[in-house]
């Protein structure tokens, strides 16, 4: 079973929210997934998630805030 961890940064100036969720993933255990609710889609972060071996899914709310769910890629195969 996969845990999510909840982050919300709604609100938040850069590049607060980009800080809160690289010490978020720092903590992340295997069996975690990050849930990061934000109100703009935060582009920057996702080619730091891929330079860092993570995977990532990003889907609009109907409220035009975003929810992207993160999680590590497992070395090797």
């Amino acid at each position: 079973m996969t845990d999510i961890v909840e982050l919300d940064v709604c609100g938040l100036e850069p590049p607060e929210p980009l800080e809160r969720v690289m010490e978020a993933l720092s903590r992340l255990q295997p069996q975690q997934r990050l849930r990061m609710l934000i109100d703009r889609e935060p582009l920057p972060l996702y080619r730091i998630l891929a330079n860092n071996g993570y995977a990532h899914q990003t889907s609009s709310l109907p409220d035009y805030r975003y929810e992207i769910l993160i999680w590590k890629v497992p070395q090797g195969g």
